[in-house]
């Protein structure tokens, strides 16, 4: 067998983080353009101030991961850290923003239709929980690449879950959290699969930052029928 040169194997695993972080950002837009980007055509309901904010400062995520990815491939390191310090305040700012925000939202009972306000708010509370720890643990990480950029791609892909819920596709709208939770883990875990392939083996990153996105997926749906849960959620809406 031969040998894959390191230059091109790297190479090639860069490409896998350009197109993971393509496919991020155009299943972002299609699952809120009707509500968000696209809203004017749609005449979809106005938004509050708090949801306008937490939009923006989410896009900015997926727009940053997606410009650092390209500046590594571009070898532009030293403006890749640079652009890190906004990425940083990002992780920071998304955690407050996102629970602000669904905490509004079961005020307002923004959500599916048929779920109670309370029970569903366990959704987004613990993507943006994940999200934080994943994200925050690639920033601790950041000394480490190897480390760092897989926990980056998982935190990214791991808050998918809320845009691929409200792509216009009926299989996606009547098939519940299954779906919806499926095919993130799904997209995960093809990008898993080549990383995996390419390197030999299964790098501890991708292996317990999966785990944890995977475990929380039914852990919530557990917990959001209890009474610990509903008197937590009651609490926090008000």
């Amino acid at each position: 067998m031969v040998a894959v040169p390191e230059s091109r194997r790297s190479s090639a695993l860069q490409r896998v983080y350009w197109w993971a972080a393509i496919v991020a950002a155009l299943v972002v837009f299609a699952g809120f353009a009707p509500t968000y980007y696209l809203k004017a055509w749609f005449g979809t309901p106005t938004l509050p101030t708090l949801v306008h904010v937490h939009g923006l400062v989410m896009s900015a995520w997926f727009v940053v991961f997606a410009t650092q990815v390209w500046l590594v491939e571009s070898h532009r390191i030293r403006l890749h850290r640079r652009l890190g310090l906004f990425g940083a305040a990002l992780v920071v700012l998304i955690p407050i923003l996102g629970i602000a925000t669904a905490i509004e939202g079961a005020r307002r009972h923004a959500g599916p239709p048929g779920v109670p306000p309370l029970i569903f708010l366990s959704v987004p509370i613990f993507d943006i929980l994940v999200f934080a720890g994943i994200a925050g643990s690639g920033l601790l990480l950041r000394r480490r690449s190897d480390f760092h950029r897989r926990l980056m791609l998982l935190a990214t892909l791991g808050i998918l879950t809320a845009a691929i819920a409200r792509l216009p596709l009926d299989f996606i709208r009547h098939g519940g959290p299954l779906v919806f939770f499926g095919l993130a883990d799904l997209l995960i875990l093809a990008c898993i699969a080549i990383d995996t392939i390419r390197q030999r083996r299964l790098h501890p990153a991708f292996g317990w930052g999966t785990a944890v996105i995977i475990v929380s997926q039914p852990l919530r749906l557990w917990l959001a029928g209890t009474p610990v849960w509903m008197d937590f959620a009651g609490w926090l809406v008000g």
